[in-house]
This record gives C-alpha cells, structure tokens and sequence, in this order.
C-alpha cells in the first residue's frame, strides 16, 4: 500500500460512488456514504484517540466535488457540506481494501448506539 499510485479517479454519473484505479491494475468501487462516514476529518476521526464520531444518516449522500491536494491525495466535497476530509491515495488503497469490514464494523457502531444510516 506505501506505493500505492492511482492511474484514474471516476465519481460515478449518480455521485454516490468513487472508482479509483491503481498503477497496479487493482481497482476499487467506493462508495459516498462509506467515504463520508470513514472521512478521514478531524470531524469525524477527532482530534485524538477516542475521539472519533459515529456519522448517523448518510445512506443517501453524494460527493459533490473532488480536487487534488498535492501529489498525494484528493479533498472530496460531499452533497451535505462536508469538505474538510483529504484522502491519502494511501488511505483510499486501504478503504478498498479493507473497506467492506471497515464499512460494517460502522454499521455494528450505528446498531450499538441506537442510529441509523437512513
């Protein structure tokens, strides 16, 4: 993952998903919601350990705008006014990667503290 480089970055025509394709050949669908909720913000990460928000309510958002930061990441902009997340090509390799259990340990979180994605 330390060299993981993309070749190209899609949002889909709907705006609920990005695909990002890696100099590898591996490719990776990720969904809005999964990027909004596991942003890698301060709004949502918090400022230190234990910090970190469980995001209820955003099986329907959709990413607004993408730009590059540097050479190293993407800042995307989602549908309900958060913008602050920079995602690492690093980070975005690792959300394919892992996303799926990332994405339902979120889901466990909702459960256990009573919240929905809806």
């Amino acid at each position: 993952m330390q060299d993981a480089w993309p070749t190209e970055i899609r949002i889909s025509q709907d705006r609920r998903s990005l695909t990002i394709t890696f100099d590898d050949g591996q490719s990776f669908p990720l969904s809005a919601e999964m990027l909004r909720v596991l942003s890698p913000s301060a709004e949502v990460q918090g400022h230190g350990p234990g910090q970190k928000i469980t995001v209820p309510g955003k099986r329907h958002v959709a990413i607004r705008a993408a730009a590059p930061t540097g050479n190293y990441a993407v800042r995307l902009a989602f549908d309900d006014g958060h913008d602050s997340g920079i995602f690492t090509w690093t980070y975005l390799r690792e959300l394919g990667e892992t996303g799926t259990e990332k994405f339902a340990a979120y889901e466990k979180e909702l459960a256990e503290k009573g919240l929905s994605r809806d």
